[in-house]
């Protein structure tokens, strides 16, 4: 299978890079095709040019490249911190630059994109891993789980990849090196249990 991982973090030797690498590895020894990109370390550019929102015209080869390869993902995993409860902003513009209609959701043809959409994506599963630094209870109680809703029902259920799993690490800031090898551990067991 084909194997969709982005990674949207800016320090090459934070805790995401460590989950991304497991994951990569992981898939590789598991036997399948890896399309890595780290978003930053592309120099992703996620602002969207007036002439690609109304016309679909991309003139960006690697969004091109991008938008090619997830079409053809079997999977897709994608590694990011919780910022204000949000990707951060070059994830959030690899999501509009993208995953975009007629590359990964269309509508009806009688529809003007008010209706329900057509999820165009082939990927049979979606995973995210996130990290926060924010404890699980207040992040229930005060926030909800703002980043489970978006990438679950907003993003992958929208663009047709219906099985989805979601892993999130906290408190990284004060976390310890045996309990962030723990982690890689679990990381690694999620994507077998997905990609097997």
């Amino acid at each position: 299978m084909k194997i969709s991982v982005i990674l949207g973090h800016p320090y090459e030797k934070s805790f995401n890079a460590a989950i991304a690498e497991t994951v990569v590895d992981t898939l590789r020894e598991l036997g399948h095709t890896v399309m890595f990109h780290d978003l930053y370390g592309e120099k992703f550019n996620p602002v969207i040019p007036a002439n690609e929102l109304v016309s679909d015209d991309v003139k960006d080869d690697l969004v091109k490249l991008h938008q090619q390869e997830i079409k053809e993902a079997d999977g897709i995993v994608i590694i990011h911190p919780n910022w204000w409860g949000q990707p951060p902003a070059v994830l959030k513009g690899w999501v509009d630059r993208v995953l975009r209609e007629k590359v990964a959701y269309t509508f009806p043809e009688d529809d003007n994109g008010g209706g329900l959409p057509i999820g165009l994506l082939k990927a049979k599963a979606g995973i995210v891993f996130n990290t926060s630094n924010t404890p699980e209870k207040r992040e229930n109680e005060a926030f909800g789980d703002p980043l489970g809703r978006l990438w679950k029902d907003c993003i992958f259920d929208f663009c047709g990849v219906t099985v989805f799993g979601r892993m999130m690490f906290r408190v990284v800031a004060d976390s310890t090196e045996p309990q962030r090898r723990e982690w890689l551990r679990q990381a690694e067991n999620m994507v077998k249990q997905y990609f097997q």
